[in-house]
């Protein structure tokens, strides 16, 4: 099972993406074919709770790495896939924060899809002129 602590001992980007890559599990049916569950899940109190403190811990940020901030449409994201009886039976450990880590739809998308340009093409180093509106 994966876990922020584990998680968090991770410290570039590059890695902690591979760590949570569903590798080989892409097209797994999960909860979100069922639109009823998805909305019961992301509109109870205590996602809402949940989620507000991943995105506190995570400080905003792309799989929690500072520097990485996320300027909009921010993604809790659970690490371990979720079943429809957890949602049914309130299973606490779908609102656990040791279980979610905040990220984008994009890394989001390369998570659960393999979707690696996510990886591609991002040189957070380059150097940055007056007036720079693009991003990297």
């Amino acid at each position: 099972m994966k876990s922020y602590s584990e998680l968090k001992r991770l410290k570039t980007f590059e890695e902690r993406y591979e760590y949570l890559k569903l590798k080989g599990s892409v097209g797994i049916e999960t909860f979100g074919f069922d639109r009823y569950l998805n909305q019961a899940l992301y509109n109870s109190p205590e996602w809402k709770k949940a989620r507000e403190t991943v995105l506190i811990r995570d400080g905003g940020c792309d799989l929690g790495i500072s520097g990485r901030d996320i300027s909009s449409h921010a993604i809790i994201h659970h690490m371990n896939p979720i079943t429809e009886k957890q949602i049914e039976e309130r299973d606490p450990e779908i609102f656990n924060p040791e279980y979610l880590i905040t990220v984008t739809h994009k890394t989001h998308n390369g998570i659960h899809y393999g979707d690696d340009r996510v990886m591609k093409g991002i040189d957070r180093n380059k150097e940055r002129k007056p007036n720079d509106t693009k991003l990297w």
